[in-house]
């Protein structure tokens, strides 16, 4: 189903950072009416995306937000925001006063309230906007947002983020949409393992596990993972874009926040050993439902 755009004046907007997730978000904003000049660090990346929706691109991160009433990065990391952000040709060097900047990267609360009061003292906007639901979620203009920032500055800019989300939701200030995707992953990092014993279990124990999956699924154990990874993990697919190493990253961060808020987090701890195992097997760049791959079973073949 085509993704149905609500009704939003049109910006000019930059979109930095277009890789798995940043690519299509870019498009979304495009194809929702917006002005849409594009920058990525490989720049054959940013013409591909010219290539697919139109739009224009620039050189550097500067060039991209001139002139721009809000700016968007996906990038990798905390370096990574900070290298295309900061500087004399990082974004808020080309801001002009009142312009947002929206921090879709997944990276630390710290960060987020660095580049909040970076963005105060140059009389710019700041949002951090981490987002959930996968290169599926992206491409289908379907993803969650979780918004950290000041509540007039989020009403500004989410008609804009609507247009590649179907949920944006202010949790709080700035750091707080952080904070909330660290809950996320969380999540998701005990569910896929959990997910990964029961279907090795249950083929061990020869159940048709398509079928147990469709019961199951019906019931308190459902979950999206479930739903969309269950089956394929069964046969051992993994091409699904969020990479282990992706996930190991951001498990860091919940550790590390962890030790500053005084939580404890056994189960993550556990299952980011887990990770590190299959990266170590040169699982790298499967999705993160290539845990069950640690466990004996044999997978099912069509």
């Amino acid at each position: 189903m085509a993704k149905s755009y609500e009704s939003c004046e049109p910006r000019r907007v930059a979109f930095i950072g277009l890789g798995t997730m940043g690519f299509p978000m870019a498009g979304h904003l495009l194809r929702a009416g917006h002005d849409v000049t594009v920058y990525n660090r490989t720049k054959t990346k940013a013409e591909q995306w010219v290539k697919t929706y139109g739009g224009r691109l620039a050189d550097t991160p500067k060039l991209a937000a001139k002139d721009a009433d809000v700016v968007f990065t996906c990038v990798g990391n905390d370096n990574d925001i900070r290298s295309v952000v900061l500087g004399e040709n990082g974004a808020f060097a080309g801001m002009k006063e009142g312009a947002v900047l929206v921090d879709c990267t997944t990276d630390s609360a710290n960060v987020a309230r660095e580049l909040a009061r970076e963005a105060q003292a140059r009389g710019l906007d700041f949002i951090d906007a981490p987002v959930s639901g996968g290169q599926s979620g992206a491409e289908n203009g379907v993803l969650t947002v979780m918004c950290g920032g000041r509540r007039e500055t989020f009403e500004k800019v989410k008609p804009v983020i609507a247009a590649f989300a179907q949920a944006v939701t202010l949790i709080g200030e700035a750091g707080c949409g952080q904070l909330a995707k660290m809950c996320n992953q969380i999540c998701i990092a005990g569910i896929v393992q959990s997910l990964s014993e029961a279907i090795a279990f249950g083929l061990n124990a020869g159940l048709d596990m398509d079928l147990v999956l469709k019961v199951i699924g019906k019931g308190a154990a459902q979950s999206w993972q479930m739903d969309n990874r269950g089956r394929t993990m069964m046969r051992d697919e993994f091409n699904f874009g969020f990479a282990i190493d992706w996930m190991r990253k951001d498990l860091g961060l919940c550790l590390e926040e962890a030790k500053r808020n005084g939580s404890s987090l056994p189960t993550v701890a556990l299952i980011d050993q887990f990770y590190g195992e299959l990266q170590t097997a040169g699982c790298n760049r499967m999705d993160t439902s290539t845990l069950i791959k640690r466990l004996p079973h044999k997978p099912v073949k069509d």
